[in-house]
């Protein structure tokens, strides 16, 4: 077997553990804080996207799912159960480890940590804070030569979910998400602003959703961030750091970290010190306040969980799932930018390809970025992109729609601009033809659609219909006519535009023009 368990003894601790590298970054100048340095690191926990828990046989809980029906005798602490490895849980957390350049472990154990809470039904957490998963790596980020370090990765349960009930004043507790699998990604203390904290969380969840292994949906709990922040007079050491739990926006978590900044800097300058502790955020105050003072690993007691051997990974099975992994989002740019695509259409397109849909246990949608390719195998991909951004995805926005609603196939929207290129449609009625099959969701072929709707375009020698077309324009806009008349040419665009009008886009606009100027002289 690729995934292989062993007995306790046949491994040393020792052997997992790494010391903490200490990055260094030349001071940054920020006129908010002109004096002070901030330093940032992140523990993000992504809910790793696999069918079943990390333990049991449990499906992982979707959200809307009635409370506690998606849990088991082993995610509940029954006593006498003992838990099982998804092993489909290892493979994406090495995915994940790969794509930031991190070291897969060979051997890996997991620990209990121990705490009280209503929602960890066990009383501990099974995870992996000595041995973990993976160990080093970086990720860099898209704005300016940034690389942010990664400390470590490590497979861990989730909790339960507490909430509070104003009306009869209890906490109520569902065991749905209890035991699914997370990955909690470590960073170095790299980050110097809220925005290159925000860029590097965005940064993540698309890699994260390129390779398959969370959805990185912040808003539905499945990608969660606790923030340390310190700041420091620059040349001195890092000052005491905080951490600000549970941030479930990029938005409210660069508002957090910017309030922390501030409450540091008035606690050192009015010759205070900062207490180490565990912060939650107030949105409506957009402020931090104090949760309880920082734990330590001693005060959690951890200790090697007795009911789970070391994970062993042989070097076969981490170079299989390195030759299964897509392109990366760095590849994929790089890739888009050399198809001859501006910088600008390149970001959009990306943009738009990290919100698709991440399937269990790794199953990659296909996003706009394959659409886009599919299209653009026999095309000049300038001009397919220029109709899925401007024009495809123009009218979706306009209908509140994503590109995940889109009804349009690969073969229609190629084939619609294959009629547009070859003339036999023109552009104005291939852009009423798009939203006629997004309005309708239309499987019909654009061929077909143009000759039911009459959209085909006016051939060169049908002069006739342009002339008639020409002569009601200019007899629906007498005043604009005249001013063309007494040499005023630029309202001819008007009359044009009138003409397209009438005919549906069906006449030719250059045409059109020529045969106003020639009704108009007579």
């Amino acid at each position: 077997m690729l995934v292989r368990r062993c007995p306790w003894r046949s491994v040393q601790l020792h052997q997992f553990w790494r010391p903490r590298q200490i990055h260094t970054r030349e001071a940054i100048y920020d006129k908010r804080w002109p004096d002070w340095e901030v330093v940032i690191g992140i523990e993000v926990h992504a809910q790793i996207k696999s069918r079943r828990k990390l333990f049991s046989e449990s499906f992982t809980s979707r959200p809307g799912e009635t409370p506690n029906t998606t849990v088991s005798a082993f995610d509940s602490a029954f006593p006498g159960t003992l838990p099982t490895l998804n092993p489909k849980c290892v493979e994406l957390g090495v995915r994940t480890a790969l794509a930031l350049n991190s070291k897969v472990q060979p051997h890996s154990a997991f620990d209990r940590k121990h705490y009280f809470y209503s929602d960890l039904p066990a009383g501990y957490q099974i995870t992996q804070r000595y041995a973990p998963l993976a160990s080093g790596g970086y990720i860099k980020l898209s704005k300016g030569d940034v690389s942010v370090g990664i400390t470590q990765i490590q497979l861990e349960q989730d909790t339960a979910k507490s909430t509070f009930d104003g009306l009869r004043r209890t906490s109520l507790i569902d065991l749905n998400r209890a035991g699914s699998g997370l990955m909690e990604i470590v960073s170095e203390p790299d980050m110097r602003s809220p925005e290159e904290t925000a860029d590097y969380v965005r940064t993540l969840q698309a890699v994260l959703r390129c390779v398959g292994s969370s959805d990185g949906n912040m808003e539905q709990g499945s990608f969660r961030c606790d923030v340390n922040v310190s700041v420091n007079k620059h040349g001195h050491a890092h000052g005491t750091r905080c951490e600000i739990k549970n941030l479930n926006s990029v938005k409210f978590m660069m508002i957090a970290i910017t309030s922390e900044v501030f409450r540091h800097i008035e606690l050192l300058e009015s010759g205070r010190s900062v207490p180490q502790d565990t912060r939650g955020f107030d949105e409506n105050k957009a402020e931090t306040f104090n949760l309880r003072s920082k734990a330590d690993s001693p005060d959690y007691r951890y200790m090697p969980d007795p009911n789970i051997p070391p994970l062993l990974l042989s070097e076969e099975y981490i170079e299989t799932i390195r030759k299964s992994m897509p392109d990366l989002p760095d590849a994929t740019r790089a890739r888009l930018l050399n198809l001859g695509l501006s910088e600008r259409d390149t970001d959009v397109l990306m943009a738009i390809d990290s919100g698709r849909e991440v399937g269990f246990d790794g199953e990659l949608g296909k996003g706009a970025v394959y659409y886009f390719d599919s299209l653009a195998q026999q095309r000049d991909p300038r001009v397919v992109v220029n109709w899925m951004t401007h024009e495809l995805i123009g009218q979706l926005t306009a209908r509140k729609e994503t590109f995940s609603d889109n009804p349009v196939s690969v073969e229609q929207l190629g084939e619609l601009i294959d009629l547009v290129q070859n003339g036999k449609i023109t552009g104005t009625s291939g852009k009423l033809l798009l939203k006629h099959i997004i309005a309708n969701r239309s499987s019909s072929a654009p061929s077909v659609l143009a000759q039911e709707l009459s959209l085909e375009a006016v051939s060169e020698g049908d002069s006739a219909s342009t002339r008639a077309w020409c002569v009601e324009a200019i007899e629906a806009l007498p005043d604009e006519a005249e001013a063309v008349r007494q040499g005023n040419p630029r309202v001819l665009n008007k009359l044009v535009g009138k003409v397209m009008q009438l005919s549906r886009g069906r006449a030719d606009a250059q045409t059109a023009r020529v045969v106003l100027e020639d009704v108009l002289r007579r």
